[in-house]
């Protein structure tokens, strides 16, 4: 293949993607005392593992990342031990992830895809509970940098079955850079 040809074929081909430098995002959450105030407010903190994020520990997380990258949302709730009669406190998950435009609508166009759950059975507890739970998604290599605040909808177990308790969390959201900002996120 000649240069001139390599370059035509480079231009031709789907933007790049960094989805090998995968960035965590982690919410841990009181679920006792959410679900007993009924806020979230001192009940939730998320932190994430890209350096030049800001409000770590709290739920104004800015997570700095870049277009292309590979995002995880996981949530853990603070009391995960197993009680002396044997039961499990309540636990927490993310049901939604809510991208939203500056005014606090919802945003019509993706910001990740796709956006989805994963997880697997945690046999302990029950075979339809997940051990794991966490949501991925690769921000759209094509999206414009930016700012781009986000809600997290979840769904607190409480101690009466069949009748959770949800909440929105709002304030984090994503500052994504081109991916040609060579400096690592």
């Amino acid at each position: 293949m000649t240069q001139g040809n390599l370059a035509q074929h480079n231009r031709q081909m789907a933007p790049p993607t960094i989805s090998s430098v995968q960035l965590n995002i982690v919410t841990s959450i009181d679920v006792a005392g959410a679900t007993y105030t009924g806020r979230l407010d001192g009940k939730a903190g998320l932190m994430d593992n890209s350096a030049k994020s800001t409000g770590k520990g709290t739920t104004s997380l800015k997570t700095v990342c870049k277009q292309g990258q590979i995002l995880n949302w996981l949530i853990y709730a603070r009391d995960m031990q197993q009680r002396p009669d044997n039961s499990w406190p309540p636990n927490a998950r993310i049901v939604n992830i809510v991208f939203l435009n500056g005014d606090g609508t919802v945003r019509e166009t993706q910001t990740c895809n796709p956006l989805r759950v994963f997880g697997g059975p945690d046999k302990i507890r029950s075979p339809s509970t997940p051990v794991y739970y966490y949501w991925a998604g690769e921000i759209k290599p094509d999206i414009k940098p930016g700012i781009y605040p986000y809600r997290l909808v979840i769904q607190c177990d409480t101690p009466y079955p069949g009748t959770p308790k949800f909440f929105n969390l709002d304030g984090p959201s994503l500052e994504i850079l081109p991916m040609d900002d060579f400096e690592p996120a």
